[in-house]
C-alpha cells in the first residue's frame, strides 16, 4: 500500500498537500515518519517548493491525484515539536495560515526556492531568419550558455523587459522552461597554508632555512609562518599572512610551488562565537535590586509571568543577568529580546562584560547564511548560544534547553509585525513560548503597557518594582516649554525656543552631550507653494511627498516614490515652494548653523541603513566624538551615554495629536523614554519639552513622573470606550486597485460580521491614508465583548471569509487580519 505525506508548504493557503512517498533508500527517512524534514516538492504547473513533512498516512487525496517527493533534503527533523506546536498557537491566534508562519520562522536559506531557466527545445529547428532582433539575441545567448534565467537573459541581451520575446519562442516551442531548486546556503570557505609534508621534521626545516638565504622574501614570509603557526595544526589564513608580511603574493605562491607550503580550505564560522572569553565585571546588586530578584524567583516558581516596572537607569539589566547566570549555571539557554537591533549596540558589550563570549546576537540584518549558522548552532545547544539576543524573530530559533526568556522595553510597539503574515506581537508570542518550555519569563520596561500592568494589577502577571535610580543620581528636571509664547513674542530663533537655545550653549560651554529628539526623517514634511498652497503628492499614494534636502528630493515614505524637486508649481505655475513642518534634516542644519563649532551627527534611518552604521554612530556618540546628536524613535530607546546632559525635545504635540486609541499610551512612553537618556551618571540631567499644549494632562504628569495616575486615567478612557485591555480587537483590511470594488466588499463583509454575537463591529471606514500603492483601503474593526470567546469569535470570523472567497467578485480583493491591532 503507497504511503502519503501532509506537507506544509511556504504559501498562504489554508490546508496542507498531500504528496505519494517514492520507494527506494533516499526516502527512508520519510519511511520513519519523522515530521518537520525538508522536502522538495512540486506545486502547480512549473514550480518547486521547500515544504515540511506534517503528517504521515496510507490514505491518497480525494480531489486531486497526488504528486511524488522529489527529494528528502534533511536526515532529522529541522523543526522541532516544540516549535510546531508553538507555531500552530501562532497560526491560530492572528488568524494566519502555517505556510506563513513557517515562511517568516525559517531562514530564507532554509526555503530552497525554484529558479525559471530558459533552454533551446533540442527538437525544433531554429533558423535565425526567422526571427526578429529580440528574438534572435535571445536564441543567439542560448547557443552561446546552455540554459539561462530570465534575469540573466535580460542583462545580456540589454533588453529590460525580455517576456514578450521569450513568451513568443515558447508558443512557437523553440525554447522550454526548466524548474532548478537552487539552495540559498552554503558554507564560508577560508584559505589557508601549512607546511609541506617533506619539511615537517627538524632536520627538513634546518635544510630549508639554508636554501632560502638567497631568496630573503620567501624567507621572511616563512617567518611569520612560524610566528603565526604557534602550536596550531588548523593551519595559517592565507589573507592574514600576506597582510603581516612585506613580501608579495608571488614570494607567496613560490613557497606553494615547492611545496614547501601547501594550501587547503576549510570552513569557518561567520559568526564568531568567541566561548573562551570569559567574563570582565561582576554584577553587584543593591538590596532593592536583589528583594526584586528573589520576588521575580519566586514567581517563576510559581509559573507565572513576571513584570519588572524599572524607571530609566534603575539596574533593570543587572537584575536580568543574575537570572541568566543562574540559568546559565543550569545548562540551559536564555532569549534576550528587544525591539529594535538599535537596543543591542550597548546592551551586547554590557552582556558580555558580564557573561563573556557566551553572548550571541540575531536579527534580521544578518545575511542568509549567517542566520542559518546560528539556527544550526541554536539547534544544537552548547555552551556558545547560551544567552540570544535578538529581536522578534529570533522567537523561532529552535532552541535545545530554553531556561528563560527577558522581554526588555516590553510596551514597544517595534515588538508588532506588521507585514507581512503572521502579525505577531513578540513579547505575547514570548509569553506563550515560555509557557510551552516550562520556563521563566521577565517583562521589563520604565513605562509597561496598559495590557501588562492590567494584567499584573490582577494577578495575571507578578508585578516588581524599582523606581528609584541604581546610581544616587536624581531622574532629570522635565521642563515644558510654550511654542505659543515664544512665536508670540517673536523669540524663536528658526525651530529653537530661547530657553533649548540657551541650554544648549551652557551644556556645550560644560563639555556636555545634547540628543534633539524629532519623530520624522527628511527635512520637512511637506513642500508648499506660496501664491495657492499646492503641495506634491505621491502618485501611488494618498500623503504629500516629504522633502529631502541633502539628494533635492521627494521622497513617498509608504511606496518609494522619489522625484526631483519641481521648479514651479504643479497647479499653479508659480517658480519656488517653501518647506513646511520640520524633519531631522532640517533641525540638522539649524543645529550647524546655530552652533557652528559642535560636533553633529543625525540618527534617522537615512543614515542608518548599513549593516554597522547605527553601530558606528553610537559608538561615536559613547566616545564623546559627537557633541549634539539628532534622532527619530532611534535615540530614545535603551541607550546609556555618561556625559549626556541635555535632552530636547523639537515638538511634542504630533505624538499626542494622533487618532488613535494609544495615541496618548504611545506619546507618554515615548517622551519618558527619552528624558530617561539625560543624567545617568555624574549629575542631574535637564529635559526640554516644545509644545503648543503645555498644560495638556499627559505633559503634566510626565513632568511629574506620574505613571499611576496616568495609568489609571488611561484606563477609564479604554473601558469607557471598549478597547484594550477589556475588549479584545480584531483588525480586517480590504485592498484592491478597483475603487467600487472595495467599497463593495467591505460593505458585505461589514453586514455578514454584525451578525456575529457577543461582538461590535465598526466600519468599514477609509483609514487615514485611504491609498497606498495604488491600493484602495477599507478598515473594519471587530470588538469581542468582554467574556466572550475570543477563540470561537476568531473561527465565525474565518467562516465569513470563505463565503466572501466563494463570491466570484470579490475574489481580487485582498483581506489583511491583524489581531490585537496597536
Amino acid at each position: 500500500m503507497p504511503n502519503f505525506v501532509d506537507v506544509i508548504l511556504p504559501l498562504a493557503i489554508e490546508r496542507a498537500y498531500t504528496y505519494r512517498v517514492p520507494d527506494g533508500p533516499d526516502f527512508d527517512v520519510l519511511k520513519a515518519q519523522k515530521r518537520g524534514v525538508r522536502v522538495s516538492v512540486p506545486f502547480g504547473k512549473r514550480k518547486l517548493y521547500t515544504a515540511l513533512t506534517y503528517r504521515f498516512h496510507q490514505e491518497p487525496p480525494g480531489a486531486y491525484q497526488a504528486k511524488e517527493v522529489l527529494e528528502v533534503l534533511d536526515e532529522e527533523p529541522l523543526v522541532s515539536e516544540q516549535q510546531w506546536i508553538h507555531w500552530q498557537w501562532i497560526a491560530d491566534y492572528y488568524l494566519c495560515t502555517l505556510g506563513e508562519v513557517m515562511k517568516s520562522a525559517l531562514p530564507s536559506a532554509f526555503l530552497l526556492q525554484s529558479e525559471t531557466q530558459i533552454i533551446l527545445n533540442p527538437e525544433e529547428l531554429v533558423l535565425p531568419e526567422d526571427l526578429n532582433d529580440e528574438e534572435y539575441l535571445i536564441w543567439d545567448a542560448l547557443k552561446i550558455r546552455e540554459r539561462l534565467e530570465i534575469a540573466e537573459l535580460s542583462e545580456i541581451t540589454g533588453r529590460k523587459r525580455p517576456l514578450k520575446a521569450i513568451e513568443k519562442l515558447l508558443q512557437q516551442k523553440k525554447v522550454l522552461l526548466e524548474e532548478d531548486l537552487k539552495a540559498k546556503y552554503s558554507t564560508k570557505k577560508e584559505r589557508r597554508l601549512g607546511l609541506g609534508v617533506d619539511y615537517q621534521l627538524d632536520s627538513g626545516l634546518e635544510r630549508l632555512l639554508q636554501d632560502l638565504e638567497r631568496a630573503p622574501k620567501q624567507k621572511e614570509i616563512l617567518m611569520q609562518f612560524f610566528q603565526m603557526q604557534g602550536g596550531s595544526q588548523e593551519g595559517v589564513p592565507r589573507v592574514q599572512l600576506l597582510k603581516r608580511s612585506t613580501a608579495g603574493a608571488a614570494s607567496l605562491k613560490s613557497l606553494i610551488d615547492k611545496g614547501i607550503l601547501q594550501e587547503f580550505e576549510v570552513d569557518v564560522d561567520r559568526l564568531p562565537l568567541r566561548s573562551n572569553r570569559g567574563p570582565e565585571a561582576v554584577v553587584e546588586l543593591s538590596p532593592k535590586q536583589q528583594e526584586v530578584l528573589e520576588t521575580i524567583k519566586r514567581g517563576i516558581e510559581e509559573g507565572r509571568p513576571a513584570l519588572l516596572h524599572g524607571v530609566t537607569a534603575s539596574g533593570k539589566t543587572e537584575v536580568f543577568v543574575k537570572l541568566a547566570e543562574e540559568v546559565i549555571e543550569q545548562g540551559k539557554q536564555v532569549l534576550y529580546l528587544v525591539p529594535e537591533i538599535a537596543l543591542t549596540v550597548q546592551l551586547i558589550e554590557r552582556l558580555k562584560r558580564y557573561l563573556g563570549g557566551k553572548v550571541v546576537v540575531y536579527h534580521s540584518r544578518f545575511s542568509r547564511n549567517e542566520q542559518v549558522e546560528l539556527w544550526l548552532k541554536t539547534h544544537a545547544g552548547g555552551e556558545q548560544v547560551s544567552v540570544i539576543v535578538g529581536a522578534r524573530s529570533s522567537l523561532f530559533l529552535p532552541f535545545k534547553n530554553l531556561g528563560l526568556i527577558v522581554v526588555d522595553e516590553e510596551h514597544e510597539s517595534s515588538f508588532k509585525q506588521f507585514d507581512p503574515a503572521p502579525r505577531y506581537h513578540g513579547r505575547d508570542a514570548a509569553v506563550y513560548l515560555a509557557h510551552i518550555h516550562r520556563c521563566g519569563i521577565v517583562l521589563g520596561s520604565a513605562t509597561p503597557s496598559l495590557e501588562s500592568y492590567f494584567n499584573a494589577q490582577n494577578n495575571k502577571y507578578l508585578y516588581t518594582a524599582l523606581l528609584e535610580r541604581y546610581r544616587p543620581v536624581a531622574m532629570p528636571e522635565i521642563q515644558m516649554i510654550s511654542l505659543k509664547e515664544a512665536q508670540r513674542k517673536k523669540q524663536m530663533k528658526g525651530h529653537f525656543s530661547p530657553v533649548l537655545y540657551e541650554a544648549i550653549q551652557d551644556r556645550l560651554a560644560r563639555k556636555e552631550q545634547i540628543i534633539l529628539f524629532q519623530n520624522r526623517r527628511g527635512y520637512s514634511p511637506v513642500l508648499e507653494c506660496t501664491v495657492c498652497g499646492h503641495s506634491p503628492g505621491c502618485p501611488n499614494c494618498d500623503v504629500k511627498l516629504t522633502y529631502h534636502q541633502n539628494r533635492n528630493q521627494l521622497r513617498c515614505h509608504y511606496c518609494g516614490f522619489k522625484s526631483p524637486v519641481p521648479k514651479q508649481c504643479e497647479a499653479c505655475g508659480t517658480p519656488g515652494a517653501l518647506p513646511k513642518g520640520l524633519g531631522t534634516q532640517q533641525v540638522e542644519e539649524e543645529v550647524k548653523e546655530f552652533f557652528p563649532e559642535a560636533r553633529v551627527q543625525r540618527m534617522d534611518q537615512d543614515t542608518t541603513r548599513g549593516k554597522t552604521s547605527l553601530q558606528k554612530i553610537v559608538r561615536q556618540f559613547e566616545q564623546q566624538e559627537i557633541d549634539i546628536l539628532i534622532g527619530t524613535q532611534m535615540v530614545t530607546k535603551g541607550l546609556d551615554f555618561e556625559r549626556l546632559g541635555l535632552v530636547g525635545v523639537m515638538n511634542a504635540d504630533s505624538l499626542m495629536n494622533f487618532p488613535d486609541y494609544r495615541a496618548h499610551e504611545r506619546a507618554f512612553q515615548l517622551l519618558m523614554q527619552v528624558a530617561g537618556r539625560a543624567g545617568r551618571a555624574y549629575g542631574q540631567g535637564q529635559v526640554l519639552i516644545q509644545t503648543y499644549q503645555p498644560e495638556h494632562p499627559l505633559l503634566q504628569q510626565l513632568s511629574m513622573y506620574q505613571y499611576l495616575p496616568f495609568y489609571e486615567q488611561q484606563l477609564r478612557e479604554r473601558q469607557q470606550f471598549a478597547y484594550p485591555p477589556f475588549v479584545r480587537l480584531v483588525k480586517l483590511s480590504l485592498k484592491s486597485r478597483d475603487y467600487n470594488k472595495v467599497i463593495e466588499g467591505a460593505r458585505w463583509m461589514g453586514e455578514a460580521l454584525r451578525q456575529l454575537k457577543g461582538c461590535t463591529v465598526l466600519g468599514p471606514e477609509f483609514p487615514l491614508i485611504p491609498r497606498i500603492r495604488n491600493q484602495y483601503i477599507q478598515q473594519i474593526l471587530v470588538k469581542s465583548a468582554p467574556g466572550s470567546s475570543t477563540a470561537q469569535t476568531k473561527q465565525s470570523v474565518k467562516r465569513i471569509v470563505h463565503s466572501f472567497h466563494a463570491i466570484a467578485a470579490f475574489r481580487s480583493i485582498r483581506l489583511v487580519f491583524d489581531v490585537d491591532h496597536i
